[in-house]
């Protein structure tokens, strides 16, 4: 579950905070919407969602918190990864399935990178 919250979350959250008060230009070339602002609200909404779970799940909130942010910032490096893959072979998008969206691998691309970080993450803080 945590890959998710990391992925989808970051994704989500710096999606509306860019939008919301985003200004500054992450990656201008990679992905041209992307803004600093909707970087840190996209790792701080990962954060803040992993602190929700612990809290439903009864978990160690700040080791969850810890585990959010880290794994949004390895997130946030898987999708613009898949942003440099498709401007370097001149594709828009990866798929036509979902209108409006990159593709079905726009939603997985984060958590692919993101899934093994995640799991030693949660061996090493969590001890699981």
């Amino acid at each position: 579950m945590l890959i998710f919250l990391c992925s989808w979350g970051c994704d989500t959250c710096a999606y509306c905070v860019g939008m919301l008060i985003g200004k500054h230009k992450m990656a201008p070339v990679l992905s041209p919407k992307k803004s600093i602002e909707g970087a840190v609200g996209g790792v701080v909404g990962a954060a803040l969602l992993g602190v929700i779970y612990a809290a439903a799940t009864q978990g160690k909130m700040a080791e969850y918190a810890l585990i959010c942010g880290v794994g949004a910032l390895i997130s946030m490096v898987g999708d613009l990864a898949a942003s440099a893959i498709k401007r370097n072979q001149n594709i828009k998008d990866y798929g036509k399935l979902i209108p409006g969206h990159g593709g079905i691998l726009d939603r997985f691309d984060s958590v692919i990178i993101t899934a093994p970080v995640i799991y030693y993450l949660a061996k090493l803080i969590l001890g699981i």
